[in-house]
């Protein structure tokens, strides 16, 4: 089968190499359109010129085509959305073995690119809010309740934000460029802050000078102090970006501030009791979907899935002014 490899010392190539077989709770993918995520460039900054070359890509749609024998949920010919495993091969290839319990029904209403923009930063979008922040989702809980979305118009913000408006909050989020605000507003946002402006004089200029929720989506060195300024007390704090600096956690003591990591893959690593919420909830986003109270954050089509049209879409992605997300579609 066709699959575009990654190796340290030659980058992104295309080869062929032998399909997967399933076994087990395995469902073999042919894969119709993938996405490009930051953990692509971070696996590939991070691999030393000694480690072997690998397949990148965790966002797919496509169609199943075998199944294990184990297998409760899925049948030859469902069509299908997945972020899947990163300690697995990823998706960049005709074929993509992936195991069920990290698999969702693809909605109905969209088309194969449309479906890979969303996996990987909705499962994101959803477990930091409703796990990690333990937001509810009944909207009745929600009233007068805020949150901040750092780093709104990127790919995981753009999921947040129709997220944390369709349970009832008040959405602040925050853009860089006058691209990242038209993209809110056409999402639905109602209030926006600009990243390299100072926080709490523009939330108080909203009439909201501290905020019950922060989703940290961009930089968390730069907004620590910023955060903890403009956190309500008892409040709660949720960042994806690893900071290259050791936080000071004291500053949230006298608040009585919790803080809490969102990591997509510690289901699949740990094998958790419960990773196979992940496939209820792109079932649920699916539905969503289709009912239209969510959108696809697909922004740009880079094409066919090849080493050429993959280096370009990372290249717009080291970028960081990309808003929403980047796929790639079918192979030659």
């Amino acid at each position: 089968m066709k699959a575009v490899l990654y190796h340290p010392q030659v980058g992104l190539k295309d080869v062929k190499i032998a399909k997967p077989q399933v076994t087990h709770r395995d469902l073999l993918i042919a894969v119709q359109a993938v996405s490009v995520n930051p953990i692509d460039i971070k696996i590939k900054e991070n691999r030393s010129k000694k480690d072997q070359q690998m397949v990148l890509g965790w966002d797919v749609a496509g169609v199943v085509v075998d199944v294990g024998s184990e297998c409760r949920y899925f049948k030859p010919g469902d069509k299908v959305f997945y972020a899947g495993d990163i300690n697995r091969p990823g998706g960049y290839s005709e074929y993509h073995k992936v195991d069920e319990r990290l698999v969702g029904l693809m909605p109905k209403s969209l088309s194969y690119s449309q479906a890979a923009a969303l996996p990987l930063t909705s499962l994101t979008a959803w477990e930091g809010l409703f796990n990690r922040l333990g937001i509810s989702m009944n909207s009745k809980d929600n009233l007068d309740k805020s949150i901040l979305i750092i780093g709104a118009a990127g790919g995981v913000g753009s999921i947040a934000v129709q997220l944390a408006q369709r349970v009832g909050l008040t959405v602040i989020g925050t853009f860089s460029r006058f691209e990242s605000f038209e993209w809110l507003k056409k999402l639905g946002v109602e209030h926006t802050a600009q990243h390299d402006h100072p926080l709490d004089r523009q939330l108080t200029q909203l009439g909201m000078p501290m905020v019950d929720y922060i989703f940290c989506l961009h930089d968390t060195d730069q907004y620590w102090n910023q955060m903890a300024e403009v956190i309500e007390p008892q409040g709660k704090i949720c960042s994806i970006v690893e900071p290259s600096l050791l936080l000071d956690l004291s500053i949230l003591q006298t608040k009585s501030i919790t803080f809490a990591w969102e990591y997509i893959f510690t289901r699949p690593t740990f094998h958790t009791d419960d990773m196979h919420d992940q496939r209820k909830i792109l079932n649920q986003l699916s539905a969503w979907i289709d009912d239209g109270r969510l959108k696809t954050t697909l922004t740009k089509n880079f094409g066919a899935i090849c080493s050429q049209n993959l280096d370009l879409a990372h290249q717009r992605l080291k970028s960081n002014h990309v808003i929403g997300k980047l796929v790639l579609e079918s192979f030659d």
